[in-house]
């Protein structure tokens, strides 16, 4: 050892500086090696898109976090890219464990000469470490950080995974991070269909996003791309005849066409969905790379979407709201929270709570039809002020004071939407009858016990009543409302996939929930007018299907909801600020979107009908009496009892032989005519 010294005192005094550099470096590269080792591995952080599929398994948009990344393995990235990347960043990859000594000490000596950082020399490994943990600023403190990081990552990861991980993460420019996301951004392709011309073209991009963007300056592109492919034929890697063919490949870009995703809405709804399903936050499953796979119809998607933008006037601020849903399993088939989500990303549907008016009544008459009601069950329909058991007056109107003043049946009722019949019920019944059976049907919130509630006075969502709506369609099956099929993590493993309720699942009775689902065909049908006409009589000539509905009115809010057996839909407008809604076409933008988007939804196909139960009986009844009809009666409607309850008597009303002083009917008939004549003009 002293010897060592001796000679060492001896030496030249460069040659010293040299040994003692040397001994440092390796005692520093020693020292990294054990630290590293001590820490383990690094976290190799993928921030990834998520992406949304239809229920055709088709892509309709996604989320992305602090970054636009779409991740994709080795195997679906293009051998072209790839070789081109590693040729024009490290063409040592393979050889090196994290750091190219050899061009370390040359890019060291040649800063140290200009005092700079101009020579970066970094593997691709200390690339994919500065992408990862570290800024992008320029100092020697931040290199040798960059080196530690790649150190530790080369010891603990395989050249395949970090490769994999680098081209995932590198940045593209234009808000593009990842191979995958950027060949989609410039040439609408994935990553493994990269032509050898786009593959270099792509791959001389990161030394400069802004100055090799083919979409900023051509032309700089183009020559980097070019010296891509020459280093590619001087290592051997290409023929002379490829690189001719490459560098003269003309190049089509789709430039920034950002493509209006679909559903805006629907998706919002699907990422609250998923971080319930998985108990994260939001942010975490917009970066998490999942591929969620929806219960979105594309095609009603767009048909409720053009239907609302083509329905409701460019210059009316008024709001909308719909829900399209799968009555069966409660698959939320399509959504739309809104006007406008870029101006207002409020979800409607889903949070927004609103009077539903007489689209409440579908669920007092199921409790109703449990207390031995009837579709014949007649109440006399005049003004009333009821007495409440607090000495409270309650003086509920129908709409535009219109009345019957005589028994009308639960089916007319239903159809002309009387109000003093619905109160009546809901007294009749008990006023803890209603909230109690609402729970039944999916409301969550505690409802008032209060006359008004037969109403539509409580507030709800789109999505409570929708769900409620199709629990009647589905002849009282329990289902809950979801958007979410399945959820595939970005190692491709399944962590939730939607399990259906056991069919045997009867939350309600399949006999009564037919009956009220025929009654709710009466809207549209004119052999119940009376006294006013049906609901649905300004939609029911656009209408080709058999439908079940409720329309619901308040002053500030109008409704439709309404099915046939394959598909639920409901439409609320009405202002944010809960004003009045006041002109005549503002007050039918809800019937016509549901009518319209109904139509375009049943679409070339077969006409469906509501089938009913063999513990149900069909007899023709006369409207007016709700007794069975005869051939004197004006008219007759088809109408379903639960056997046993049907009407046994024939009509008294209507009896042959009688002149016309005998004939009241006749005269409520011309009445109401006139009456019908009179509104058409006021």
């Amino acid at each position: 050892m002293r010897d060592c010294f001796k000679r060492f005192k001896h030496l030249p005094k460069s040659l010293k500086i040299i040994i003692a550099m040397s001994i440092t470096l390796i005692m520093f590269i020693a020292s990294v090696y054990i630290v590293s080792f001590l820490l383990g591995p690094p976290p190799l952080t993928n921030e990834q898109n998520t992406i949304y599929y239809s229920e055709d398994d088709e892509v309709i948009g996604g989320e992305q976090g602090s970054e636009n990344r779409i991740w994709v393995s080795l195997d679906d990235i293009s051998p072209s890219l790839i070789q081109a990347i590693l040729t024009v960043e490290d063409q040592h990859f393979y050889k090196h464990y994290g750091i190219d000594l050899k061009r370390m000490i040359s890019a060291t000596i040649t800063d140290l000469k200009s005092l700079s950082l101009k020579e970066g020399a970094s593997t691709l490994t200390q690339q994919y470490a500065r992408n990862l943990y570290l800024s992008h600023e320029k100092s020697w403190w931040r290199k040798i950080k960059e080196i530690f990081y790649a150190i530790r990552m080369e010891m603990f990861y395989s050249k395949r995974e970090i490769l994999e991980g680098y081209l995932n993460t590198i940045y593209f420019g234009h808000g593009a991070y990842g191979i995958e996301t950027a060949s989609k951004y410039f040439f609408r392709k994935p990553a493994r269909n990269l032509t050898l011309a786009e593959a270099t073209m792509l791959a001389g991009i990161p030394k400069g996003p802004s100055y090799y963007s083919p979409l900023k300056n051509l032309q700089n592109a183009k020559r980097r791309q070019k010296h891509i492919l020459q280093r590619l034929r001087k290592s051997n890697q290409i023929s002379d005849k490829t690189f001719f063919l490459a560098s003269r490949e003309h190049l089509t870009y789709a430039e920034d066409e950002n493509e209006k995703s679909l559903g805006s809405y629907f998706q919002d709804t699907v990422l609250k969905e998923a971080a319930r399903i998985l108990n994260t936050d939001p942010e975490l499953i917009r970066s998490g790379g999942y591929s969620i796979y929806t219960t979105m119809n594309a095609k009603q998607q767009k048909q409720l979407e053009e239907k609302r933008d083509n329905i409701i006037d460019t210059d009316s601020d008024i709001e909308v709201s719909a829900m399209a849903m799968d009555p069966k399993t409660g698959a939320i088939k399509a959504l739309i929270g809104g006007r406008d989500y870029k101006k207002s990303p409020f979800n409607r549907a889903m949070s927004a709570k609103r009077m539903p008016g007489s689209a409440f009544k579908p669920f007092l008459y199921y409790a109703a039809l449990e207390h031995n009601y009837t579709p014949s069950t007649r109440l006399l329909s005049k003004p009333t002020s009821f007495v409440l058991e607090n000495d409270d007056v309650y003086t509920p109107s129908n709409y535009n004071d219109y009345y019957a003043n005589e028994p009308i049946t639960l089916a007319q009722a239903l159809a002309v939407s009387d109000n003093i019949y619905a109160v009546k019920t809901n007294l009749f019944l008990g006023l803890d009858k209603l909230p109690k059976i609402a729970k039944k049907f999916g409301f969550k919130d505690d409802l008032p016990k209060a006359p008004s509630l037969a109403l539509g006075s409580a507030v709800v969502t789109m999505n409570d009543m929708v769900t409620g709506f199709s629990k009647i369609a589905n002849g009282g099956r329990d289902i809950d409302s979801h958007t979410i099929r399945k959820i595939v993590d970005h190692r491709g493993n399944i962590v939730y996939e939607q399990q259906e309720k056991a069919t045997d699942e009867q939350l309600l009775d399949p006999n009564k929930t037919f009956v009220l689902t025929h009654l709710l065909t009466g809207m549209f049908d004119e052999t119940l007018n009376g006294y006013t006409s049906v609901t649905g009589e300004s939609i029911a000539e656009q209408l080709s299907q058999t439908y079940a509905g409720k329309s619901g009115t308040t002053d500030s809010d109008h409704w439709m909801i309404g099915y046939s057996p394959s598909l639920v839909t409901g439409v609320w407008t009405g202002y944010d600020d809960n004003r009045p809604v006041e002109t005549a076409r503002e007050t039918s933008y809800a019937k016509d979107i549901w009518a319209h988007f109904m139509e375009a939804a049943h679409e070339g196909k077969k006409e469906q009908s509501f089938k009913a139960p063999s513990e149900v009986v069909a007899v023709r009844v006369d409207p007016e009496t709700g007794e069975l009809a005869t051939p004197y009666c004006s008219s007759s409607r088809l109408m379903y009892y639960e056997a046993g309850t049907e009407p046994t008597q024939h009509c008294s009303m209507h009896l042959p032989d009688q002149d016309e002083d005998q004939q009241p009917e006749k005269k409520r008939k011309d009445k109401g005519l006139l009456r019908r004549l009179f509104e058409l003009f006021t």
